[in-house]
């Protein structure tokens, strides 16, 4: 059965209006895109959509109690609740670097979670 799917471009500022259009799992056409890009994108969110984990952890002896991270690479929508509360339960020891690995090979997905700032501890030395 043919359905359609909508949905919006993120690729660049235009925001494309995007129309998947599939049969049974299969992508047959996407109508709006601008460029390839939206095509691209579309097909991805329709197969395989994935996301970049944002979130914070726990710090121990650091001037601030949280610790900004990010996943290296998006990972599979499906597992973005998980790895969520999978890092709520972590919490490092300051001093942590920018870029700095806080947990390698987030839920077997092969990508790693980083610091995203320099963070010192309370006496100020890193």
């Amino acid at each position: 059965m043919r359905s359609s799917h909508e949905f919006t471009c993120i690729n660049c500022p235009l925001s494309c209006p995007l129309e998947l259009v599939e049969e049974d799992g299969r992508v047959l056409e996407v109508k709006g895109a601008e460029c390839r890009l939206g095509e691209k994108y579309a097909e991805a969110e329709f197969t395989d959509p994935r996301r970049v984990v944002t979130t914070t952890v726990t710090v121990r002896n650091g001037t601030l109690p949280l610790l900004p991270v990010r996943s290296t690479e998006a990972i599979p929508r499906r597992l973005v609740r998980e790895a969520v509360e999978s890092l709520a339960s972590i919490a490092v020891e300051a001093p942590v670097k920018e870029g700095q690995v806080i947990l390698a090979d987030l839920l077997g997905t092969g990508v790693d979670v980083v610091s995203s700032r320099d963070l010192n501890t309370l006496s100020g030395h890193k």
